[in-house]
């Protein structure tokens, strides 16, 4: 165990910066992604994080730095436990990286809750702002002064420009930012039409549908590397204070007694989709199911044609299952395992994604997909979101994944929408904010399945690992009293 003068000397040694910009599409994320990338390609350890509770963005970081991205929401998570997040990720770490969302202050309310601006007082860190300088020239000094003072708490140390035209705009803008609002240019890109990625409905596609991934994150850092000062970047990212101080006991332990499960010796094994159509896990959820003993178990649903043996619980977390779906429908074998170690008991937590999978069909504006058919459903998917944004829900009595009125907070994102749904099912959720299934309910409880559009970070809800490691017990001793019932 660290010595508390190694844990100060560490905490204050915690080399950062948040990435902003003044709004959306300004070009951060794919700075960011050539930033992280240029570092890793020197040997230099950089941990990237994601602000807010986006999966793909952070699974490009992944790639890009090779080292887990993690999520950082002052939604989910309190100050403290975004402060320990960041400080256990960097210990030893050379450098990191923080990607904002949006524009800097934009965020939920007035007060800018849950903002990248918000992220970074939280976490003390210094702000690099990532500008679009297209057809401008001085008036980016007054945008970027504007930024400076709106919020006195937030330190904006540098600013990068992109999308430069030429050499004559650089100067200009260069010059008229360094002169009136006194911090460095650290870098100019020029437009170049190959420094994007390909959009989709929820934003950047996923990193496991582009053939060339490494091929694209290397041309990004190459010319990071040319026309942006890394040197003076990772100056400007040790001149970040201490990280503030915290208190352990208020971040949830996943190995504390409070959520261990009461037999700790039991080691349940919990089967989790991770593939190219389910990839949208946090980490922190993996780990804490790991934390309270289980044994983790990966496969995909596109290519292996049976669950593993012997599984006590199935996760199946969210992705883009309608962009697989004749590959899903494909693997009969392995939706019929599904759907029938369902009806027998198995512990089964979907989200959205999954949701989508352990219904009967899912249905595009041309084509009908077998699904599990597990669940009394059918999902169609629209050409507009039908639940966007941050989710507070309440569980309902009767099921038993959380404890009665308990309070999870979540978010969802997704373009299906379930029908002919049977009018007999049995809701876990009740929406306080959100839209859910219909505006009013979410989780559709079915023997030991939970299915929702919810998404839920097990920071903000550790009730939820507890719960499926419970399941999970209970589960495989049925599965102990059969077997012995039959052998006698």
């Amino acid at each position: 165990m660290l010595s508390l003068s190694i844990v100060e000397q560490n905490r204050k040694n915690v080399p950062r910066l948040v990435i902003g910009a003044p709004q959306g599409r300004s070009g951060k994320t794919t700075f960011t992604l050539g930033l992280l990338r240029a570092f890793a390609r020197q040997g230099i350890a950089v941990q990237p994080f994601k602000k807010g509770p986006d999966y793909i963005d952070a699974s490009w970081h992944t790639a890009a730095a090779g080292q887990t991205c993690r999520n950082l929401d002052c939604f989910f998570m309190n100050k403290k436990e975004i402060c320990k997040s960041v400080f256990d990720q960097s210990i030893e770490k050379n450098i990191t990286i923080v990607e904002g969302a949006m524009g800097l202050y934009d965020g939920l309310d007035l007060l800018g809750s849950s903002s990248t601006a918000e992220v970074a007082k939280v976490t003390q860190s210094p702000v690099l702002l990532v500008v679009d300088a297209t057809r401008m020239t001085r008036s980016i000094a007054a945008m970027v002064m504007g930024y400076q003072h709106f919020d006195p708490d937030v330190k904006i140390v540098g600013v990068v420009l992109n999308k430069v035209a030429r050499v004559r705009h650089e100067k200009m803008a260069r010059e008229a930012i360094e002169e009136f609002c006194k911090i460095p240019v650290v870098g100019a890109i020029p437009k170049d039409i190959n420094l994007s990625i390909p959009d989709r409905h929820l934003g950047l596609v996923t990193k496991g549908e582009i053939d060339e991934t490494d091929k694209l994150l290397d041309y990004l850092a190459d010319v990071i590397s040319e026309h942006v000062n890394l040197d003076q970047i990772l100056t400007l990212a040790q001149s970040a204070p201490a990280l503030p101080r915290y208190s352990e006991s208020v971040v949830p332990n996943f190995n504390s007694t409070e959520y261990s499960p009461k037999n700790r010796s039991y080691t349940p094994k919990i089967g989790i989709i991770q593939d190219a159509s389910f990839s949208f896990y946090y980490p922190e959820n993996i780990e804490a199911l790991k934390a309270l003993g289980a044994e983790v178990v990966p496969f995909s649903a596109l290519i292996d044609s049976q669950l593993p043996n012997d599984l006590d619980g199935l996760y199946i977390g969210g992705g883009f299952p309608e962009v697989f779906a004749a590959q899903l429908e494909e693997n009969g074998p392995l939706r019929r395992e599904i759907r029938l170690a369902g009806e027998k008991g198995l512990p089964i937590y979907a989200e959205c994604g999954g949701l989508m999978y352990l219904g009967r069909s899912i249905r595009t504006s041309s084509q009908t997909f077998e699904m599990v058919g597990l669940l009394p459903l059918d999902t169609q998917m629209e050409t507009k979101p039908q639940g966007h944004g941050y989710t507070i829900m309440e569980a309902n009595p009767g099921q038993l994944w959380f404890t009665e009125k308990t309070e999870i907070k979540g978010h969802e994102f997704h373009n299906s929408r379930v029908i002919n749904l049977a009018s007999d099912v049995k809701f876990g959720l009740n929406v306080k904010r959100g839209y859910g299934m219909d505006g009013q309910h979410d989780g559709i409880v079915y023997k030991n399945v939970f299915a929702a559009y919810n998404h839920i970070h097990a920071l903000g809800c550790p009730e939820w690992a507890k719960g499926m490691i419970e399941l999970a017990k209970i589960y495989s001793r049925s599965k102990w009293v059969q077997t012995e019932t039959m052998s006698g």
